[in-house]
């Protein structure tokens, strides 16, 4: 197996370019995925990340097909089905879950439609579907790190705001928040972090990069500021360590970096210091005796 030293002596070498910039959008897609993600996991939204995977596709797809950018394609795409759904939802005849399954699977079925136009129609799919670290352009990463740091600036301003919505959406309406267009800016915000995640990782894994890392952390800590500083660290280092397994071992690297995600999610289950299963079952007699006391 390829060291750690040789890993990073190609990562610096300038034939194999594209390695970096692999790394780099993965780091900074793992971030971004991390915070948003805390809001996704503490709303139960994980549904609604899944979703949006599927609306940012036509806008990828029809980038693809006119040589446009994909990031900001897809993102157009997201944007507009999630303001879509967020109009639609007015109607209380329908519940938002089942708005949400018609346009976003309507916007996932128009991508195949028109992605399938395209030459090489199997091969691109492929690549939209599970990821590729080939061929990322230099422009993306530019587009990346300033999608990526508008993102985090919108959460920083908006925490308090969005906390409140998720503890209590009636408390929230009742403090005076405008809670319609809370939940709109966070699907943007979902919708831009599934587009930046989605060259490395793929359309289909994306939601691991967005749901795992945060329900990690959740894990880890009863804090919230405790638990948006780990999901971040949690998503970076899985793609880290994902990339490095997969160039060693030449594996997919969405496919990797998601089982490294779970197999740190899964270690956490077990052995996180408060609600994993050791710590809960070794807390378990003690509790049984207060039971019995009181």
């Amino acid at each position: 197996m390829m060291s750690v030293i040789e890993f990073f002596t190609d990562l610096f070498n300038p034939d194999l370019a594209f390695l970096a910039k692999a790394l780099a959008i993965s780091v900074m897609a793992s971030i971004v995925c991390g915070v948003v993600g805390c809001y996704v996991v503490l709303r139960g939204m994980a549904f609604i990340g899944d979703a949006v995977a599927h609306a940012v596709f036509p806008g990828l797809a029809i980038a693809f097909v006119i040589s446009g950018n994909l990031i900001l394609g897809g993102t157009a795409a997201g944007i507009v089905t999630a303001v879509l759904v967020a109009a639609f939802s007015q109607n209380r005849r329908l519940k938002e879950d089942s708005i949400i399954g018609i346009f976003f699977v309507a916007a996932f079925a128009l991508g195949i439609v028109i992605i399938s136009q395209a030459p090489g129609y199997a091969g691109s799919l492929q690549q939209f579907l599970f990821g590729s670290i080939t061929g990322i352009p230099d422009s993306d990463l530019v587009v990346v790190a300033l999608m990526g740091l508008f993102v985090l600036a919108v959460a920083f301003f908006l925490h308090k705001e969005f906390v409140a919505v998720t503890l209590d959406r009636e408390m929230a309406r009742a403090l005076g928040l405008r809670v319609f267009w809370l939940d709109l800016v966070l699907y943007v915000l979902v919708t831009l972090a599934v587009v930046i995640s989605v060259q490395t990782i793929g359309n289909i894994l994306v939601l691991a990069l967005l749901i795992t890392p945060a329900a990690t952390a959740r894990l880890l800590t009863d804090r919230l500021g405790l638990m948006m500083l780990a999901a971040p660290a949690v998503g970076a280092l899985g793609a880290f360590i994902g990339l490095y397994i997969s160039w060693t071992w030449d594996v997919p690297t969405g496919g990797t970096i998601v089982l490294v995600l779970t197999a740190a999610f899964l270690v956490a289950w077990v052995f996180a210091p408060r609600h994993g299963i050791v710590a809960r079952r070794r807390r378990a007699p003690l509790d049984d005796a207060e039971a019995a006391l009181s």
